[in-house]
């Protein structure tokens, strides 16, 4: 039988259980597919723990992507065929052998990608792609400062400014981090325990600051990037993995600055040609061997709390996935 991670009681993932269960008929218009590979998210830890903004009820599974190949199709499909590899999209449900979904949530796979980079693909670098385009806006000649660099959105967003042309100030917790940030492109790399990275900011940039910050941290981060930008600057407020961050309004008024919240899901589902357009764009960039994603552990399904805490104590680079097959 095939086997998912469900969610009874909320907490930490190590109240998540390994269970059983029997597929389902398909009805109509509806896809059900092999899943191989499912990405890990701090979404899915927090949704777990209760600490997100959507609250399935109990019980659920955790898992808001993922990568397998398409074992059958209900009437009513039409553009996608049993054995087509494909990228699903859900808002939770990964986290298992097999899921059921509606066409709409399939993309098909690039055709260079394993399903490990699959199922790590869209959330990261659709973030990225929805901060520093849709939101931050960022043009060529800019300086991009990225904090969590070493992390899977982060990367993403080193790659994705550095296509847009510009000068990418990488900033994460470990040397490790910092060189897997070069390899994607990064100007200048910061290490968080050298010296206080605003200074280093100034340095670089030999007092104007960065025109566009992005935080999937917060905490003090947020605040001390404010006092390391450029005049107009958008900071992107991507996530708070470090806590909730405080913008004191002085600093914004003195550099004309804005703060830019950035949800790419739910853009997304509420002005969905923003969403085609963003897949349409990474789906070529993957394609021509532009962006990848970086993946440091691969683990399989029953290891699921390992793969979880690998994100939650900072020891993933890039991205981590769950193997089904």
């Amino acid at each position: 039988m095939p086997k998912r991670v469900v969610c009874r009681e909320l907490g930490p993932p190590e109240r998540l259980h390994l269970e059983n269960f029997a597929s389902t008929p398909l009805q109509e218009r509806q896809v059900r597919v092999a899943i191989h590979a499912a990405g890990i998210n701090f979404p899915d830890i927090l949704m777990a723990a209760g600490e997100y903004q959507l609250k399935p009820d109990l019980p659920f599974t955790p898992g808001m992507e993922a990568a397998g190949e398409i074992s059958e199709i209900g009437d009513g499909v039409a553009g996608f065929s049993p054995g087509d590899r494909v990228i699903v999209k859900l808002r939770h449900g990964g986290y298992a052998d097999e899921a059921v979904v509606s066409p709409s949530q399939l993309t098909p796979l690039p055709s260079n990608f394993d399903y490990a980079e699959g199922a790590t693909f869209l959330a990261a670098h659709g973030t990225a792609y929805h901060a520093l385009i849709d939101r931050g806006q960022v043009r060529s000649g800019e300086v991009l400062l990225v904090h969590g660099a070493g992390g899977g959105v982060g990367l993403a967003a080193v790659e994705i400014g550095k296509m847009l042309g510009a000068t990418v100030i990488a900033a994460a917790s470990s040397e490790a981090k910092l060189a897997v940030a070069k390899e994607k492109g990064a100007d200048d790399l910061l290490l968080y325990a050298r010296e206080p990275f605003r200074d280093a900011v100034k340095r670089i940039t030999e007092g104007r600051g960065a025109d566009v910050v992005f935080d999937p941290v917060g905490g003090d981060i947020l605040e001390n990037s404010l006092r390391c930008i450029a005049w107009g600057a958008r900071v992107l407020v991507v996530g708070f993995t470090g806590g909730i961050g405080l913008a004191r309004t002085n600093l914004l008024l003195i550099k004309g600055a804005s703060v830019l919240g950035v949800r790419a899901g739910e853009a997304a589902r509420r002005d969905p040609p923003i969403g085609e357009v963003r897949i349409k764009k990474l789906m070529e960039w993957a394609e021509a061997g532009k962006i990848r994603p970086h993946i440091s552990h691969r683990l399989p399904l029953e290891n699921y709390a390992r793969a979880m805490r690998l994100l939650m104590d900072r020891k993933a680079i890039g991205r981590v996935a769950l193997m089904m097959r």
